[in-house]
């Protein structure tokens, strides 16, 4: 990224700035002009770079604001094994393709909780481990729900989305953190990278090549 500095900060300060931009942002339209509409937010990163912690780390701060939350996690809403290891279990272009449901994600939560949609989410849809139906009930989204998304390769996967924020590594940091039974996503992420430019897409990118020492990229 070109004209960028980085601003180091602690894990603390991180959680406050990404709780900041929710609660400046107006929310989905929900037509009443009251600016109580959803916010669909999304941590994005490498699973080495912890969406998940971060994403579990901004509920109770947004709850305390006084905002109802969603913690909602791609894992929870992949496409079933048959259909995302059609091509095999190590398919690189598979993982960035194929593997999210998307058309399932937005259905049930994000275009659910948004403007005209239902005003009612489901949790989870499938089991990654088991690969079946969690079974889980639809939940009712309160006024000013904030849902807090986290998953890998997610960016540009034409999710309904209203902020975003994306864990960056560098390429050789990316390749040191990964196992070697892992190796065979390395070809995803350069894909990634390469044609979703996931650093210019995210609303917040964040520097997280150590993870006691994230530092926010600024323009």
């Amino acid at each position: 990224m070109v004209g960028v500095r980085v601003e180091p900060v602690t894990e603390d300060v991180l959680v406050a700035r990404i709780v900041d931009l929710v609660l400046a942002h107006r929310g989905s339209d929900d037509g009443d002009g009251d600016g109580g509409g959803a916010v669909r937010l999304l941590v994005d990163g490498h699973p080495a770079t912890r969406p998940d912690r971060l994403a579990d780390a901004l509920v109770e701060p947004l709850r305390t604001a006084g905002r109802p939350v969603a913690r909602i996690r791609v894992a929870d809403f992949l496409r079933p094994r048959s259909l995302r290891l059609e091509r095999g279990a190590e398919d690189p272009d598979s993982l960035l393709d194929a593997w999210i449901d998307a058309g399932a994600l937005n259905r049930e939560v994000l275009t659910a909780v948004g403007p005209g949609g239902t005003g009612r989410y489901l949790p989870s849809l499938r089991d990654p481990v088991t690969d079946r139906s969690t079974r889980a009930p639809y939940v009712d989204a309160p006024p000013g729900l904030v849902v807090v998304l986290d998953g890998a390769l997610t960016l540009g996967a034409w999710l309904d989305l209203d902020l975003t924020v994306h864990l960056a590594l560098r390429p050789a940091t990316l390749r040191r953190l990964t196992p070697p039974e892992e190796a065979w996503m390395l070809p995803a992420y350069e894909r990634y990278t390469a044609e979703v430019d996931p650093e210019t897409a995210a609303d917040l990118v964040v520097r997280a090549d150590d993870p006691r020492h994230p530092a926010v990229v600024v323009s």
